[in-house]
C-alpha cells in the first residue's frame, strides 16, 4: 500500500483561492467575540455633597438617586406642630367660649422669634351678635374674658344709657410682636393677652369713641367711665385716656399675671 504521505502525486496542492476565504472567516469570528467585561454602575452609599432634599436627609442612601430640589431655605415655611391633643385648659376654655355665644376660630400655632407668640390661638368675629372689626386674634383665655366683660357690661350699659344694642367693637390691636412703649419689655399683644379698643358702635347708629369725651358730654362719659370700671372684674390691666399719652384714644385690656393677683385699672 501506497503511503500517500510519501508520494507527491497523492498529496494535495494548497489553493491559493482558499487561504484568503480561511483568513475572512477568522477575522469575521474576531469581530464577533463579546466585548471585555465593564465594571458594574453602583450607585455610591455615601451621601451626596450639597443642596436640596440630600441636606435634609443626609444618612439617607438611597437619596442619591434622586434629583435634588431647591435650596430648603428658599422652599415655603410650614406652621409649627402643635400637640395631637389638645390641653385640657384649651379644651374647657372653648367649651367656655360656645356659652358665650362666641363666633371664632382656631388658628395654626404663632411663633415670632423667642419672645412672642400663641400656642392655640384663636380669631374671634363676633360675640352673640356684636361684631368684632377687624376680628381679634387672641388667646382662648384672652377671647373668654373680653366675652363675658362685652356680654354681661358692656352690651347692658349701652341699653341702659343709650337704649340701644352694641353692633359692632371696633379694635385697634390685638396679637402684635411688640415691646411697650419706651421699654424693654414684652407686651402682652405679643403673648395675644391683650386687645385694644378704640370705638363702639351702637345698633342706633351712633358711634362712641374712646377718646376722651368733651366737657359737656355726660352721658358718653358716664357710659365710658362704667365699663372702664367694671373691666377691672374681667382683666388684669385696664388703661385708658388720661392715664399718658399712648393710651389717650383707647381702652387697653389684657389679663397679665402678677404677684398676688395683682390689678393695674388706671
Amino acid at each position: 500500500m501506497v503511503d500517500p504521505q510519501s508520494d507527491p502525486a497523492l498529496v494535495a496542492q494548497a489553493d491559493p483561492a482558499i487561504e484568503p476565504t480561511l483568513d475572512a472567516q477568522a477575522a469575521q469570528f474576531e469581530e464577533i467575540q463579546p466585548d471585555a467585561p465593564q465594571p458594574v454602575q453602583t450607585a455610591s452609599l455615601a451621601p451626596a455633597q450639597g443642596r436640596g432634599m440630600q441636606t435634609l436627609v443626609p444618612s439617607n442612601p438611597y437619596m442619591v438617586a434622586y434629583p435634588k430640589l431647591d435650596d430648603p431655605s428658599n422652599m415655603p415655611q410650614t406652621a409649627p406642630m402643635r400637640p395631637a391633643v389638645m390641653p385640657a385648659d384649651e379644651v374647657d376654655c372653648r367649651s367656655d367660649l360656645k356659652k358665650l355665644d362666641v363666633t371664632y376660630r382656631d388658628l395654626p400655632p404663632i411663633r415670632d422669634g423667642a419672645a412672642c407668640g400663641i400656642d392655640y390661638p384663636v380669631k374671634v368675629s363676633a360675640i352673640g351678635s356684636v361684631q368684632m372689626k377687624p376680628a381679634a386674634t387672641v388667646t382662648c383665655q384672652m377671647a373668654a374674658s373680653f366675652a363675658a366683660w362685652t356680654k354681661r357690661d358692656l352690651v347692658p350699659a349701652a341699653r341702659l344709657r343709650y337704649f340701644s344694642g352694641v353692633k359692632t367693637i371696633h379694635q385697634g390691636s390685638s396679637y402684635s410682636c411688640r415691646k411697650i412703649a419706651g421699654s424693654r419689655t414684652l407686651s402682652e399683644h405679643g403673648k395675644g393677652n391683650a386687645l385694644d379698643i378704640m370705638r363702639i358702635e351702637l345698633n342706633s347708629g351712633r358711634d362712641i369713641d374712646v377718646e376722651k369725651p368733651g366737657l359737656f358730654a355726660f352721658r358718653t362719659r358716664g357710659f365710658l367711665n362704667t365699663i372702664r370700671a367694671d373691666g377691672c372684674s374681667y382683666f388684669n390691666t385696664v388703661l385708658g385716656p388720661g392715664y399718658n399719652y399712648d393710651h389717650r384714644n383707647h381702652f387697653h385690656f389684657d389679663i397679665k399675671q402678677r404677684r398676688n393677683g395683682y390689678r393695674a385699672c388706671r
